[in-house]
């Protein structure tokens, strides 16, 4: 598993946190002062990396939570067939299929930037 656990008040805007099992980049976070009957706490939302759904998490700010490790890669198109292309890791030369964004124009031999967790890729 490529996650860690931070404390809620490590986490800023455009860095990810786990939020419903999936991973999130955070769009919003803010922090209310602490009261007469709690310690203070945190309000986050964000958009997930590979489904795009907006999710919101609220939690004290002393409170752990997961983080996961997206990685951010360099890639080759190999082809391009209606709406998937074929990727060539610029790394590990392993190839794979991945779905292009509808405003995304590519063609064979473009460089590409795509970010990877736990086998789910997609094109930055």
């Amino acid at each position: 598993m490529a996650k860690e656990q931070k404390q809620v008040r490590e986490l800023q805007e455009g860095s990810y946190v786990m939020m419903d099992e999936a991973p999130c980049e955070i769009n919003h976070y803010s922090t209310a002062k602490p009261g007469k009957h709690g310690s203070a706490k945190a309000r986050i939302e964000g958009e997930g990396v590979f489904d795009g759904k907006k999710r919101s998490l609220s939690q004290p700010v002393d409170a752990k939570v997961w983080v996961p490790i997206v990685e951010r890669k360099g890639g080759q198109v190999v082809s391009v067939e209606g709406n998937d292309a074929q990727i060539m890791d610029l790394d590990t030369y392993e190839t794979f299929t991945m779905r292009v964004p509808e405003d995304e124009e590519l063609t064979p031999d473009d460089e590409i930037e795509y970010l990877e967790y736990e086998g789910q890729r997609k094109i930055v």
